[in-house]
């Protein structure tokens, strides 16, 4: 099977370039260290798992939350303090120290090399669902172009943001590879909007039945690697 050549990578962010989960639970545990100081009446009303259980409850009611999830969780937090009798003016501050704890991420150890050597080679790029900050985190400079879906306004597996960071970069989906960790909203939703797709397994996982990537990598050494015997291969067809 003849490939086109790969002329953009672009990345997801969570799980790919990053572990999520301690990052999650660290800024929900600020969040609620700051509500229960300063908004003592919702805390004493709700639990962590609680306002967790109030979130997945909003989550159907409004579209945006979809995409936004800045604007869910800063919904969950005015719901919650409407149910507890609560003064809701200050959870534009309490998102902040949510947003802050959010951005202290730890990057995998293979991910400023890979980043900087896939930058020699190829256009790169982000797509996330997620609402990190690649100034605050310092990693924005390895891409020409980062979209989020709370900005842009649809989230994977929407093909229009894929696309719309295909324009950006002046590549057409086809001549573009994207990377990352979600089987679903990641490497068969890239496929779909006409892109290959490498799923990043860095946990051990399963895939499930019927999606199939271009390729499997744990970091992006392995990804680069990948790419480089694509190259070859193509150079000798």
């Amino acid at each position: 099977m003849k490939h086109h050549p790969i002329k953009a990578v672009l990345f997801d962010l969570d799980d790919t370039l990053w572990p999520v989960a301690p990052v999650i639970a660290q800024a929900e545990a600020k969040l609620y260290a700051w509500l229960r100081e300063h908004v003592p009446e919702l805390t004493s009303r709700f639990s962590n798992e609680q306002l967790r259980a109030l979130r997945a409850d909003i989550l159907p009611s409004d579209a945006r939350f979809q995409f936004d999830l800045w604007a869910l969780r800063h919904a969950t937090l005015t719901r919650a303090c409407l149910l507890s009798g609560a003064d809701h003016a200050r959870m534009n501050e309490a998102m902040a120290v949510f947003s802050v704890a959010r951005n202290a991420v730890a990057l995998f150890d293979d991910v400023l090399p890979g980043l900087a050597r896939l930058g020699e080679r190829f256009a790169l790029g982000s797509v996330s669902n997620g609402f990190a900050d690649l100034q605050t985190i310092g990693i924005a400079h390895h891409f020409r172009t980062s979209l989020a879906a709370h900005r842009f306004g649809r989230a994977k597996p929407d093909p229009a943001i894929f696309h719309a960071a295909c324009d950006a970069l002046g590549v057409a989906p086809h001549d573009t590879l994207f990377v990352g960790d979600d089987p679903v909203l990641d490497v068969q939703a890239a496929q779909r909007a006409g892109m290959e797709a490498v799923w990043i397994n860095r946990f051990g996982r399963t895939l499930p039945e019927g999606i199939v990537p271009d390729a499997i990598c744990a970091t992006l050494h392995e990804l680069d690697d990948w790419l480089t015997q694509r190259i070859a291969a193509g150079a000798s067809a």
